[in-house]
């Protein structure tokens, strides 16, 4: 699709004529027909004016002329995945695994590959050819050869090393000590839970990024405990094979 029939169909998708999307963006209504007809494309102000109002990247709006691949862990983009930046403006130069709201949440090269390698062995790679694989694509990217300059100084460290502490000092019954966290996007682990009265419950945005981690249960079978936290709370809950009759364990805010 071309840019003209891209900003057309986002526009009626998001029920505007083409005078109010013009009022969104600060633009004149002839100047939103001429974008619609092809006649002219918006500048670039304008298309991170309609990035941020329809929720899509700029390369989108374009036509996706390029293939974009996140320049912290080199994963494919598309609009779904790519991380913001503070203000909530999409970053389209990384995932939101690897950079959300404005913050990088790996400074270990090591900790990456190891994260990265546990999905990408068995679709098409060995362990090996993997890890073999991210150690030659990493120091490529434009995230760890500007690592100095982009980095926090261990801030982001500090964070998750904090909340390590707090959840071990939880001590819930069967749940191993916890030593890492990494990011997870809410949309892959906001499961449901069964409340009393049995109504379901969601407590999480699907689309804030949270640090968490699975771990195996000390009791054995085939339950698992699932970590969550961020800023504002810990949720700890069990559950079975993908995400199978979840039961919430703990919600505590910090």
């Amino acid at each position: 699709m071309t840019t003209k029939d891209i900003i057309s169909e986002l526009r009626k998708k998001n029920g505007m004529s083409q005078e109010e999307l013009a009022e969104k963006v600060f633009v004149t209504r002839q100047a939103v027909s001429r974008w619609e007809t092809g006649e002219t494309v918006p500048g670039t102000e304008t298309l991170k004016l309609l990035s941020g109002l329809f929720g899509v990247s700029i390369n989108t709006l374009l036509g996706s002329p390029h293939q974009l691949i996140c320049q912290c862990c080199g994963m494919p983009l598309d609009d779904s995945i790519i991380g913001r930046d503070k203000d909530g403006a999409l970053n389209e130069s990384y995932c939101r695994w690897c950079y959300a709201d404005g913050t990088f949440t790996y400074s270990d090269m090591d900790e990456l590959i190891d994260v990265s390698v546990k999905h990408m062995a068995g679709e098409g790679f060995t362990e090996e050819q993997a890890r073999a694989y991210m150690k030659q694509t990493l120091p490529t990217l434009d995230y760890w050869k500007r690592y100095d300059e982009l980095s926090d100084n261990g801030e982001f460290d500090k964070f998750k090393k904090q909340l390590i502490d707090e959840i071990n000092a939880l001590h819930i019954e069967g749940m191993p000590e916890v030593k890492s966290l990494n990011a997870l996007v809410g949309s892959f682990v906001n499961l449901e839970y069964r409340l009393p009265g049995g109504a379901g419950a969601k407590f999480l945005d699907d689309g804030a990024t949270y640090l968490g981690t699975q771990l195996e249960s000390e009791f054995g079978g085939e339950k698992c405990f699932g970590v969550l936290a961020n800023m504002d709370f810990i949720l700890i809950c069990t559950y079975e094979n993908q995400g199978k009759n979840p039961e919430l364990i703990l919600y505590k805010k910090r």
